[in-house]
Formats: structure tokens, sequence, C-alpha cells
């Protein structure tokens, strides 16, 4: 059961599934016995392939798309009201011809008159049957509820229901088949007397040849159990004439409207995530423990040792206070380096810019997850997670502003004006311009996952009007604040830095580093971008709060084992080193897209690879913003508090 009525079930949550409890979006509808019950459709989705578990394309297209020869409605088919969030994730819904009434069984139906306007001539037939070969599944909606087919997952031995159902299939000869007739099981809830909701919705489809339409405005919907050939569209030259057809069956349920969707949130063995939780949770802790060993023991004895120099009587300069002195500063490097490891950083602007928006990313994303734990981003809301997250980002724009703004002043940077209007432009700009970008491909494919120029002008409203102010508004704050000060002053000198050892240089350092914060969401990573790509609803935000706490201790503590171990070779160049190191973790995301690719995916196209590349690329840069910004974050807190800590004169 996926409704509580208590915000207190989150918290045993925790210890029990780890998953979010589903609070609805929207208020249920209630129908009378022989009102009409709305269905609408959605685009055509490419699904995995049953014979080798294979995705074969990324891109979408209009249901009403005129290769497809559907039937459309009298007056043609209308938009239905969207949010953002859907219309970015490609839902684009329209009305339907096909007719529904609360309770009325129809066996067979025709969705609208063959005319020559529905044949299907050589491209119409090329082209869909190309799709078939690929997959695609047909999206519909009824009453809000997408229509699919029923499936059992073998591992726990549960029913559940896979949304859409297929556009047709390929016969044993590989000859592609269209599935021109539907049978709708609708299954509903009697919530009061004569008052019904719908609360499930299971789709069979069936490609029959002998489909016509009657004289009289009925239809024949030939024999199910004839073992007459499939309906195959003649892709050589002859237009093939179709008949669209449909069934209506009505099935009272005892499911309640409020866990209507507990069929479609399935997690094919949970039991993966909670080994992958517990194996991260083992190496936080063993990361925690190696910090806290150089923090109580090393750094201890260390400052301990260090601070003996003001026992010493400094106007004494016999033998035993120098051999002292000598024998603290070679006992421990990174004390040596206490007047230049606050010096200003190469490009501190630039940091501060990536830090700024990291800042913003980290805040959005948490508070997006948290809304999502709780319930209020319903997967019954079509696109409320989009929406909430674009929203969330806009608002906190204050945030980045201030962030950037504060280090760069606490860096001693002085070109305010360029900082200020740098933060909101820069990451949020190459973030549109690749998701433009990827979108031409998606219009000159005339994919329904393409982006309305509407649409875009509507962000960039969002973005200018609301985004950058606020984002201003943040850097004035910030730079009227004092900056942080350094516990220590910084040489007018730089220190020279001796050779590093292997592992510490930068790249062999960003590979150790960045596998970690990597390993602790990999296993998360792969479910999320199994529902992206194949269209599933992801809904188990438990796990992913749990998760996502996980890799900020991870990448805290990796950052500051790798800046001790700088600071202690001598090498005070810990503000970028931080950052990339953390942030590599960013590389092995996009390797493990590329890995996705080759095992999951089977693109025929050069459309579809690019904008797989493309959104894996995009998730990468994000990735190395968000966790190169705590792992800076964390590095710059510890290297306060351990110089903080120590005596100079």
């Amino acid at each position: 059961m996926l409704l509580r009525s208590s915000p207190i079930y989150t918290l045993a949550l925790f210890s029990s599934t780890a998953s979010a409890f589903y609070l609805p979006g929207v208020a249920p509808t209630t129908y009378e016995h022989g009102s009409i019950v709305p269905l609408n459709v959605n685009p055509l989705t490419p699904g995995l392939s049953e014979k080798d578990d294979q995705l074969r394309s990324v891109v979408s297209y209009d249901y009403y798309l005129p290769a497809f020869r559907f039937c459309r409605p009298e007056g043609g088919p209308k938009d239905v009201s969207e949010s953002l969030g859907s219309i970015l994730f490609g839902d684009r819904i329209l009305t339907s011809p096909f007719e529904l009434k609360m309770g009325m069984n129809e066996s067979c139906k025709a969705a609208c008159e063959p005319t020559p306007e529905y044949a299907f001539d050589k491209p119409s037939a090329l082209f869909t049957n190309q799709r078939i070969r690929q997959n695609y599944f047909l999206n519909m909606l009824i009453d809000g509820l997408p229509a699919g087919q029923p499936y059992s997952d073998p591992s726990t031995d549960t029913d559940f229901t896979l949304r859409g159902f297929p556009l047709g299939e390929v016969d044993d000869a590989g000859k592609p088949a269209l599935n021109n007739h539907i049978d709708l099981v609708v299954h509903y809830h009697e919530a009061a007397k004569g008052k019904f909701r719908v609360v499930g919705v299971l789709a069979q489809p069936a490609s029959r040849p002998d489909n016509k339409r009657k004289p009289d405005g009925g239809a024949e919907c030939g024999d199910p159990a004839s073992t007459s050939p499939n309906l195959y569209l003649d892709d050589q030259g002859e237009k093939t004439q179709v008949t669209f057809t449909y069934g209506v069956y009505w099935v009272e349920s005892r499911t309640a409207w409020a866990t209507r969707w507990d069929t479609y949130l399935h997690v094919f063995d949970p039991r993966i995530q909670w080994f992958s939780l517990i194996n991260s949770a083992i190496i936080v802790v063993f990361l925690c423990g190696m910090v806290f060993a150089i923090l109580t023991r090393a750094l201890k004895k260390d400052i301990a040792r260090y601070n003996r120099l003001d026992s010493f009587n400094l106007d004494d300069l016999s033998g035993s206070g120098g051999e002292a002195e000598d024998g603290v500063q070679e006992d421990s490097g990174w004390k040596l380096v206490h007047g230049d490891v606050f010096r200003t950083p190469k490009n501190p602007l630039l940091l501060s810019v990536f830090l700024g928006n990291g800042a913003q990313l980290f805040v959005m994303t948490g508070c997006t997850i948290i809304f999502a734990l709780l319930g209020f981003l319903s997967p019954s809301n079509r696109g409320s997670l989009g929406t909430a997250m674009i929203l969330l980002y806009t608002i906190f724009g204050f945030i980045g502003g201030y962030t950037s703004a504060r280090v760069y002043k606490s860096f001693g940077g002085e070109a305010w004006k360029r900082n200020i209007a740098m933060t909101p432009i820069m990451i949020p700009g190459i973030v549109f311009a690749t998701f433009f970008l990827l979108n031409l491909f998606l219009w000159a494919k005339r994919s329904s996952g393409a982006v309305p120029f509407t649409t875009m002008l509507v962000i960039l409203g969002i973005w200018f009007v609301i985004s950058v102010p606020l984002s201003f508004a943040g850097s004035w704050v910030g730079f009227r604040h004092a900056p942080i000060t350094p516990p220590v002053r910084v040489n007018q000198i730089p220190r020279q830095i001796p050779p590093s050892t292997t592992y510490l240089r930068p790249f062999p350092s960003m590979l150790l580093v960045g596998i970690l914060p990597f390993g602790a969401i990999f296993v998360e990573l792969f479910f999320i971008m199994n529902n992206m790509w194949f269209g599933k609803v992801y809904y188990m935000f438990g796990f992913l709060f749990l998760t996502y706490t996980i890799m900020i201790v991870t990448c805290a503590a990796v950052s500051v084992l790798l800046v001790y171990f700088l600071l202690c070779s001598e090498n005070y160049h810990w503000q970028w080193r931080s950052f990339t190191a953390a942030g590599a973790g960013a590389g092995y995301v996009f390797a493990n897209a590329i890995i996705y690719w080759i095992r999951r995916l089977s693109l025929g196209s050069f459309t579809s690879g690019v904008l797989y590349l493309g959104y894996s690329l995009l998730l990468s840069f994000l990735f190395f913003i968000l966790t190169g910004t705590i792992g800076f974050f964390s590095s710059w807190a510890f290297v306060q508090r351990i110089y903080g800590s120590i005596k100079i004169d």
C-alpha cells in the first residue's frame, strides 16, 4: 500500500521498505453508470524487445503522426492541458475517437470509418513496419491511468502492470504485423451507491485482418480464435486498407482509488537495492573511520606538538629549541605550508561560478527528493517531478548567487561584475544550449519528444525573469557580507612545491577519489536509467534519499583524505584538486552510460545515438558540478579547522 495518512510513516519507512509513500496529487473523478469516461492518447514510445531484451530507439512519435493512419476524433484531436515538466519529459496528451461509457461493455466497435485517407500507402507502411520492428508501444490514458499489460515478476512472484502495449509484433518469419484491434479491460470501484471510479486499465491488442465496418455503423472484429493470418501492411507499393476496432469490458474491483497506482509501481528484486545500500554504508563507515582516525590521532598529535613551540623562549637561540622546532617541522609536512594554504587559487572566478551553481544544484536536488519522499510529487500528477525541479532550481538562484559571490570575495577577487553576470548565465547557458541542440535532432525526426518553441520561450522567461534577478540579489547580499577570513596569514612569496608521488598527481588521484562516490550510487543509477529510457515510473525515493545521503558523506570523506595527503606532501593547491577529484565520479557516470548502451541498447539510427550520448554527457556534467561542490566545501571546512587549531606567530 502506497497511501499513508500520516507523515510519521516516513520515519518508519527507513527501517522497513525505504520507499516513498504515495499521496494522490489530483482529486478523484466519480462517474455514474453510462457517463462518458475520457480516453486520451500519448505519444508512441520504444520499448524493450521480448526476444533480446534490447531497446532499439529513444525517439518517440506523436500518436496522430500521419504515417500511422490512426483514427482521429470528429473535429480533430484537441490538446489536453499539461504541466511544464510533463511537456519537457515528452508527454503530448490528445483526445481520441474512442468512446467509453461507465459500466457498458462493447465487444466490437469501429474507431472510425475506413476511408481512403486512412489507407496505408508505401511510405506510411514502411514507416509503421519499421516502428513495429523497433517494438514501439501505444500509450493510452483512461481517467489519467495508463493502459498496460499484466506481467509477473518471477523473482518475487508478484503481479503488476507494465505501461503501454505493442503497436504490432514480428512473427516467426520476421514479418511485422499491425495490431488493429484493442480489448480494453477497465477495472472500477464503487465509491458510493451509483458512484464509480476507474482503478485499473488493461489492454489486449490483436492483429485481425478480417475487421470490417458494417453499413449500419456497426463493426465485425473477426474471430479471436481464428487461425487466419495477421494483418500485414504492404510496403511494396499497394495500399492497405485497415479497419481499427476496439472492445471495452468493465470489471468491478475492490481496489480503492487511492491505491490504484500500486500495480504500476513495481521494483524488480528490491534485494539488489538493499545490498547496494549496505555495501555503500560499509564504504562510508570505513571512510569516516579513516577521517576520524586522522582528526583524533594524527592531527591532534601534530597540533599539540606544533603548539609546543610556544613553550620555548623565542629569545633563547640555544640548540635545544632549534632541535625541537626542526623535529616538529620534519615530522609533518602539512604544518609547513600554513603560509600558502589559503593562497588564491588559479581562475578563482571560474571556480566560484562552479561552486555557486553546485550549491544551487545541491539544495534543489535535496529538496526535490524530500518532497517526493513525502509524497507531494505523485505519479498521477504527470510531470510534477520535472516541474518541481525546474521551479526549485529557479527559486534557489538566490543561493547560487550568494555562494558564488561570498566565495569569490573570500578568494580576493575584484571582477565582481563578471562574477554576478556569469553565475546565473554560464552553467544554465551550457545546459540550455545543449538541450536546444539535442532538440533540433528531435525536430528533424518529427518526434513528439521535441519541446515546442513556445515552451522554450517559457523556460527562457523563467530563467531571465525569475532566476537571474534572484541570483543577482544573492550576489549583492554575498558581496556585502564580510569575506571568510583564513585563520593564518598568507606569505608574500609562494613556497616551492616538491614533486608528488604517483597517486597524488592530478589524474591518478581523480581516478582513485572519483570511483568511491560513483560506487555509492551506481546501483540506484541503473534503476534510474532503466526508468528514464524505458518509460517506467520511478518512485523509490526512500532508496534515493539514502543513496543521496551516502553519496554526500562519501564525497566529503574522500575529499578530506585527499587534501590531508596533499598538504602532508607540502602541496597547497588543494582548491581545484578537491573540486575536480570529488567531481571525477562524473567520468565514471559517463563510462557507465557507455557500458549501458552496449549492454541494453541497440540504437540503429544516428539521431538516437546522438540523443543518448548528449543527455548522458549533460547528466555527467551536472553530476561533476554537484559532487565537486560537495568536495570543495568539505575540504575548505577541514582546512579552516586544522589551521585554526595551531598557533602561528
